[in-house]
């Protein structure tokens, strides 16, 4: 008992402090994985054209190298929670940029389809043991008041690097006028990475997940660089913890392993933080990879040059429409610590179904005055809800839900499950455009989006476990 009561006065002891800028920092540090994500899908949805023309690539290789950034992202997700779980949150967050690095340079030099494959698969595989790493530790160093914005914020930067990647490629489209542009975008998100991971070489382990490991010295220095004001507190709490309350911590400090998540206590929690990701990233990974492809489809730049002014064009209008998710994550962080998780997560999917019918009525418009409004509010429509709502909240569930020797394995298979369902959409949705026209496309989100909705209201809880 003497364990437990040390780790939940420390823990009210942080929850309670203002938010220090040492803990601003590392969540800025934090956001790395979220960032490159948003990067990542974007310049690589402008990047295909041109790799398209380059190799003459068939619709179903084209779904492959999409697929190959979120199957990475599989099994990034699926190992990188357990490990952060046993070997700690840091280590994680330092290899996951090194493979980034590693995946971005190898898809920058590719020759063909085969090498562009393993390079986004590597990048998909850091940017999922992101995911889970990156949002138990900002679950971990912040206090409760700042904890509910600071990770609807950290999810965010996904907006963040859409609109980076925006101006990146817009700014090289402009001065560079070559077919080989797209191995300057892909290579900038490896001088990305390498930032953030010189950055992340300066931040502390997780208190919180040095206390579950009985490392009551090194949790003391962590606590107090999270906390300076409190120093005298901490230093006097943890050498209050004797040999007694240190061997059972240790004790009790193996990981319980992910077939937990399944058992009687947790596994309603698990469907809700699992299921709705897995069909929100059907949608949103295969509309944001495919947005420039999509609106060349829908034909809204009426432009018939070549290979770099249709790239160009599709690209403003691609990066016009996604600044909207900026704003969508914008008022996900007033309306989701006001109107819950939950609240949010139903309206969202219900709005995103909403959208896509309208891009579907803009189709079959396409000779009327109407058609081009249509399309760009159907694209804001489903930007703006879907991340003020389940973009935001599936983000945070693992981590809130669940506690901290389960956190980070939580957050790694919903991430995974979710990245099995962006894999699928990436896979499927071009495949499907090919074969029956955009409106199948956008068929098809309305699906998921329903069904996102039914599971949300069906397991939603707002209950938390720290």
């Amino acid at each position: 008992m003497a364990e437990i009561t040390l780790q939940q006065r420390l823990t009210l002891l942080l929850d309670g402090s203002p938010l220090t800028p040492t803990q601003r920092w590392l969540w800025v540090f934090s956001t790395g994985g979220t960032l490159l994500d948003g990067f990542g899908i974007f310049v690589l949805g402008v990047a295909m054209p041109l790799i398209i023309a380059q190799f003459h690539l068939t619709p179903d290789v084209v779904g492959l190298i999409g697929a190959s950034l979120v199957l990475g992202a599989v099994f990034g997700a699926g190992l990188g929670g357990p490990m952060a779980d046993y070997l700690g949150r840091k280590p994680l967050m330092l290899v996951d940029m090194i493979i980034i690095c590693a995946g971005a340079a190898a898809s920058a030099l590719a020759n063909g389809a085969v090498m562009l494959f393993i390079g986004q698969f590597l990048v998909g595989v850091g940017v999922g043991v992101d995911f889970p790493v990156s949002s138990s530790y900002v679950s971990e160093v912040l206090p409760k008041r700042s904890r509910a914005r600071s990770m609807v914020a950290t999810i965010a930067c996904q907006s963040v690097g859409m609109l980076l990647a925006a101006a990146v490629t817009l700014a090289l489209l402009k001065t560079v006028n070559s077919a080989q542009n797209w191995r300057l975008f892909l290579a900038t998100e490896g001088a990305i990475a390498l930032l953030f991971f010189l950055l992340r070489l300066s931040e502390p382990h997780s208190s919180h997940w040095l206390m579950s490991r009985g490392r009551f010295a090194e949790a003391t220095e962590s606590f107090i660089r999270l906390m300076p004001e409190q120093r005298q507190v901490v230093l006097q709490l943890t050498g209050n913890a004797g040999n007694q309350s240190l061997a059972t911590s240790v004790a009790s400090a193996t990981s319980p392993g992910i077939a937990i998540l399944f058992s009687r206590a947790y596994r309603a929690r698990t469907v809700l933080v699992a299921a709705p990701w897995f069909l929100m990233d059907i949608a949103t990974y295969g509309v944001g990879l495919f947005t420039p492809i999509i609106l060349s489809a829908i034909d809204t730049s009426g432009q018939t040059a070549g290979a770099i002014t249709h790239d160009l064009a599709a690209t403003r209008g691609s990066g016009a429409i996604d600044l909207f998710l900026l704003f969508g994550f914008l008022l996900g962080i007033w309306a989701v610590p006001k109107f819950g998780r939950i609240r949010m997560q139903a309206i969202g999917f219900a709005s995103m179904a909403c959208a896509m019918l309208l891009l579907m009525i803009a189709v079959r418009l396409s000779n009327s005055s109407l058609h081009i409004p249509l399309v760009f509010t159907g694209f804001i429509l489903f930007n703006l809800l879907m991340n003020a709502g389940p973009n935001s909240t599936t983000f945070t569930l693992a981590p809130i839900l669940f506690p901290t020797q389960l956190r980070a394995t939580a957050s790694g298979f919903a991430a995974s499950v979710a990245k099995i369902g962006a894999t699928f959409g990436v896979f499927v949705l071009p495949i499907l455009k090919g074969k029956f026209g955009v409106p199948a496309v956008l068929g098809m989100v309305v699906a998921v989006s329903v069904l996102g909705l039914v599971v949300t209201l069906v397991f939603g809880r707002e209950d938390t476990e720290d």
